[in-house]
């Protein structure tokens, strides 16, 4: 369950804010601590928006610190945030895969 704080305050810059924490995306701890401040409350709008968690590693070396961040900011316990969703990477597949399985089943 998602817990939603409107009454965080203002983004006050941190020195370690230029501090990467998804190295696959480049996304900062300034980035992450902002993007809560401009009204994204929950891990799942975070990524959605930077995209942290989004790269080769697939969150496996960021979602806790990016969990840790998000919650931090909004004062809240880490545990009372949904995890974000692991999701396979894609890429485009052209028709002619799909149609070569089809010719293969007849």
């Amino acid at each position: 369950m998602s817990v939603i704080r409107k009454d965080i305050g203002e983004f006050a810059a941190q020195a370690d804010d230029d501090m990467i924490i998804c190295r696959c995306e480049e996304v900062t701890k300034g980035e992450i601590r902002r993007a809560v401040h401009d009204g994204m409350f929950n891990v799942h709008e975070v990524r959605r928006f930077l995209r942290c968690g989004m790269g080769l590693c697939q969150g496996q070396t960021c979602a806790r610190l990016v969990k840790s961040l998000v919650a931090r900011e909004l004062g809240i316990p880490p545990a009372s945030l949904e995890d974000a969703t692991g999701r396979a990477p894609m890429r485009p597949t052209e028709m002619r895969v799909f149609a070569a399985e089809v010719l293969a089943g007849e």
